[in-house]
């Protein structure tokens, strides 16, 4: 790996985005939407379209199920999974978080722990969902009980961990806990949704000691991925939990603002964006929100609320995400609904603009995944294919699409006799762009394809 590359590419990061997050190398895909948790690509040499044989995959490795994205960083690829006990009535079994050499694919070693998923829904019980954390010498994951690992990156050796639910009290969401470690300097930032005042944590990285915490928990933690932002002369950690949008001071904890706005069924999933003064979140049941951060002070206030109590697309105008992160560009916003429905939608006003029904399938709880290389998206549906596509204020622009990987994952597959949910598979596991490469999963493997434009 180019160590200069990560400095210089951080510096310029820095400058541009004005975000204060840990130092990334923009070849690797160290976390969460890669460098920063923006969702963006910075490599050059890509491919502009797909080959007619689809790409290249240059390994597979057999993995077990869930729903956690790959990370990768200085040659290595880490990923979570889930073995079911069959015996068990109480949905045990084992998770584990997994190390594979990142140019071939081989198994560097694993660490495992038993644990129960009875508290989970029975039809979304198939593995963790937290996309593992890397700083350094060190990879933080978490598995969807609240058991939170620091371990060496070389070997998996513990070097320090915690148990949300025996630590501080919390309860484990319906559908697991989703929200996966940010690093911050010297703190280890996490949703721990410890009662009643422990919602966030941070922990000295190194040694897993409590920094500071933060926010009253009423209901539900909510599943959201933690950011941070600089807006109004300030570095912001923003939170989006079950019943509010949060900003806190990342390096005390103190609340800079909180904006009320409780999301159905706890359902805060989609990752709060940012693009100048915006601040957007969206949920499935009551639609999105729209901050306005102001620039001379770390203060915020709302522009426009969704209303509406159905989220069926002929009952809805507005954006209704569930899982996909929406994309702001310019004065636009883009986005996927309620039932797979992509939506363009005028940032000002909350207003539709238009419509399609061609990236992702029109079902319940559709979803993609969005990533920005240049000026154009590199889009995961959940289907198991790649797109390329641009986003306008006129509609949407597919370029290309390939088959990556078989959706063999469930939103409530029948296993143990257990009653399927759907009818359809899916594939909710954000990939890495690291190297050239995408790195994407599934239930049974792990896969490494080249986007190299040398390679085709």
């Amino acid at each position: 790996m180019m160590t200069l590359v990560k400095l210089t590419t951080w510096g310029a990061a820095a400058l541009v985005m004005g975000l204060g997050v840990v130092a990334v190398n923009a070849d690797d895909w160290e976390q969460w939407r890669g460098p920063d948790r923006l969702g963006v690509w910075h490599e050059d040499g890509i491919i502009e379209s797909f080959p007619d044989d689809g790409l290249t995959v240059t390994w597979r490795t057999p993995l077990r199920s869930g729903y956690a994205g790959p990370a990768v960083a200085d040659g290595r690829v880490f990923v979570l999974d889930w073995l079911d006990d069959p015996t068990s009535r109480t949905l045990d079994g084992t998770e584990r978080a997994v190390a594979l050499d990142e140019e071939t694919g081989a198994v560097l070693w694993t660490h495992e722990w038993h644990t129960s998923y009875r508290m989970l829904m029975a039809s979304y019980a198939v593995g963790p969902r937290a996309t593992p954390t890397v700083d350094g010498d060190r990879v933080y994951v978490v598995g969807a009980t609240g058991r939170l690992f620091c371990l060496d990156v070389e070997t998996g050796d513990v070097i320090w961990g915690k148990d949300y639910v025996a630590d501080y009290g919390t309860s484990v969401p319906t559908w697991g806990i989703a929200s996966a470690p940010l690093v911050d300097r010297d703190k280890l930032i996490t949703v721990v949704g410890g009662e009643p005042d422990a919602l966030v944590v941070a922990f000295d990285k190194r040694t897993g000691e409590e920094i500071w915490r933060a926010v009253q928990v009423v209901g539900e933690m909510g599943y959201g991925q933690p950011v941070i932002y600089e807006a109004g002369g300030a570095r912001q950690l923003i939170v989006w939990h079950a019943t509010a949008l949060v900003s806190l001071d990342p390096d005390t904890g103190d609340v800079y603002w909180n904006q009320e706005w409780e999301a159905g069924s706890g359902l805060s999933v989609a990752t709060p964006v940012r693009s100048g003064d915006y601040l957007l979140v969206s949920q499935f049941y009551n639609g999105s929100m729209m901050m306005r951060l102001n620039q001379d002070h770390p203060t915020a206030s709302m522009l426009w609320q969704g209303s509406s109590r159905s989220e069926q697309p002929d009952r809805t105008d507005g954006l209704h995400s569930l899982i996909t992160t929406p994309l702001i560009i310019g004065d636009y916003i883009y986005g996927v609904g309620s039932y797979g429905e992509l939506r363009g939608l005028d940032a000002r006003t909350g207003e539709r603009i238009w419509m399609s029904d061609r990236m992702t399938a029109q079902a319940r709880w559709g979803a993609a995944f969005l990533v920005r290389h240049e000026d154009r998206y590199f889009v995961n549906n959940d289907d198991g294919y790649l797109m390329i596509a641009q986003f306008t204020p006129e509609g949407y622009v597919e370029l290309d699409r390939t088959r990556l990987i078989v959706s063999d994952g469930s939103s409530g597959a029948a296993t143990r006799g257990r009653p399927a949910r759907f009818e359809r598979p899916i594939n909710w596991s954000h990939p890495a762009y690291a190297n050239k490469h995408i790195v994407h999963r599934n239930n049974t493997e792990i896969i490494r394809a080249s986007l190299d434009a040398d390679d085709y």
